[in-house]
């Protein structure tokens, strides 16, 4: 089964394959929300713009989404505070909010049919001993909206992580804790958060790149960039066997596909996210919720074949983590939660996708490196990229175009400030290394008629590790089961048949072929004759 939203098809004319040599102002790699928004914003400027794809529009990330628009990206903002300040926090706060109305207001202004609609949000907590989070979040939005409305001096001081309660003072509430919701189980507690909102990413991602063609950007799909060089003051961008010459470079491409200088390998991994949408005779929530434990439980409803439909997410994971013997990841957690919850329900879409994660939960926006002027970065949206995209676009159209952008320090892209998110890391490397010593264990010195068929693992041949995968028939695929980007070894994923990377997520489908960043070359396939 397929995404959702991918079952929207986008035709636009003027949208080709790569088949010159070109010149721009700014090529723009990657065609998902981010640097289809960026594009906009420079081709509205008059700037003359070029986006290359290696797939099409919204393929990839952005089109395997849940797609809610909001600034409640979990329970973040007690974190910010307590990490960065109340400053930085609000400035967060302040440009995700910002984010949701300038998507409306493209959408007003391009008329782009996208089902948008305005919805509540939620974070919920089902653990009664996790209510004191939910009530510190509740009060650290509030104390920061305080400060944007000028409500009343903030003692910034007055903020106490240890306090757990908000008193509601003499103004309006921004966010307030709830205990009930249209949810189909009994909750400890919400954030409940209005004028939030939801929408099909591929209508809205059309609109922009129909936008993009009017003011004579051009598009090019299926046209993979695979190296970005300096000559003189401009950069050459090699795209299939072209070269793309401009001023300006944005990588938007999810994952930067080039390693160095700006070492983002070092600085983030990829997690593996589930969504599955079902047709239900039972009450469908009319707003948009998300739970902020392990394991991940999201919900928003769909529009299809003029009745609702309900998309439930989560059973997260780090990418290379194979989960298929785990009740509390992938598809096999959403399939319990929906005969639980929705019995006698149908599946009728099912995906997943990988979300680039920060260390310190803030995307890297900016430029990519000091050493590379005028190249410009946007990734590690931590699965928040509907608003971190038009921040995004904001803070490097702002850049380009010579203008101040209040946020832009925020998402330092270049910053190396010591790591304040420590037990991520240690969730990270301890995965990581789990990854590989599972890797190791499974390798048998044994044959292959060891590894059963629509199955796969590493075998041990000649004192070589070999992958090999076996499909329903008994016929053998092997592959040189070392990661294309930085030589990783990577672990099998019976779920979706494909090769895992455990260290920065990239994924090969079982015959080799490169599926998902940073690596962009296939796996070697090694002959056992």
């Amino acid at each position: 089964m397929n995404s959702y939203w991918m079952n929207y098809n986008i035709n636009l004319d003027k949208i080709k394959q790569i088949d010159n040599n070109n010149n721009a102002d700014v090529c723009i790699i990657g065609c998902g929300i981010a640097g289809l928004s960026t594009a906009y914003y420079l081709a509205q400027s008059g700037l003359k713009v070029i986006l290359v794809d290696k797939t099409g529009i919204g393929e990839k990330t952005s089109g395997h989404t849940t797609a809610k628009i909001t600034f409640g990206h979990g329970l973040i903002y007690d974190y910010l505070i307590n990490s960065f300040g109340i400053d930085f926090a609000y400035k967060y706060l302040k440009s995700n909010t910002e984010a949701i109305s300038n998507i409306k207001n493209i959408i007003d202004l391009e008329n782009i049919d996208c089902d948008f609609e305005f919805k509540n949000n939620y974070i919920y907590t089902q653990n009664q001993d996790n209510l004191y989070k939910i009530n510190n979040e509740v009060k650290a939005i509030n104390t920061l909206f305080d400060i944007e409305n000028n409500k009343h001096q903030v003692d910034k001081n007055r903020y106490n992580k240890n306090i757990i309660s908000f008193q509601k003072e003499n103004h309006t509430s921004y966010a307030q804790l709830v205990n009930t919701c249209e949810l189909p189980f009994k909750i400890a507690g919400a954030i409940e958060i209005e004028d939030q909102a939801q929408f099909h990413p591929r209508k809205y991602m059309e609109g922009l790149a129909s936008s993009i063609l009017k003011n004579k950007g051009i598009i090019f799909t299926n046209s993979l960039a695979t190296d970005i060089r300096k000559v003189q003051n401009e950069y050459v961008t090699y795209v299939n066997n072209y070269k793309i010459q401009s001023k300006y470079v944005v990588i938007a491409s999810h994952y930067p596909f080039i390693n160095f200088p700006g070492f983002y390998f070092t600085k983030m991994y990829q997690s593996t996210s589930y969504a599955i949408g079902i047709k239900t005779d039972k009450t469908i929530p009319s707003d948009t919720y998300i739970n902020d434990e392990e394991p991940v439980l999201s919900f928003r409803n769909a529009i299809y074949n003029n009745k609702k439909i309900l998309i439930i997410g989560g059973g997260n994971h780090k990418t290379g983590y194979s989960p298929e013997s785990e009740n509390s990841f992938g598809y096999k957690y959403l399939d319990e939660q929906r005969i639980k919850y929705f019995p006698n329900s149908k599946i009728l879409y099912k995906w997943n996708t990988r979300d680039c994660i920060t260390l310190d939960k803030i995307p890297y926006i900016g430029a990519f490196s000091s050493l590379m002027p005028n190249v410009y970065v946007a990734t590690g949206f931590n699965k928040w990229g509907m608003t971190t995209s038009n921040v995004a676009a904001n803070i490097i159209a702002n850049s380009i175009l010579n203008k101040n952008n209040e946020f832009a320090s925020v998402y330092n892209s270049t910053r190396f400030n010591p790591i304040k998110n420590k037990q991520e890391v240690t969730n990270m490397v301890s995965q990581t290394i789990k990854s590989f010593i599972t890797n190791k264990i499974k390798i048998p010195n044994e044959n292959l008629s060891k590894i059963k068929n629509n199955n796969g693992g590493i075998l041990k041949i000649d004192g070589v590790s070999v992958g090999i995968y076996k499909d329903n028939c008994g016929n053998i695929y092997s592959v040189n089961p070392t990661c294309t980007h930085l030589g990783c070894l990577l672990t099998w994923n019976n779920v979706d048949k494909t090769w895992d990377c455990p260290c920065h997520g990239s994924r090969f489908d079982y015959t080799g072929k490169n599926i998902y960043d940073p690596a962009f070359k296939d796996l070697e396939k090694i002959n056992l004759e």
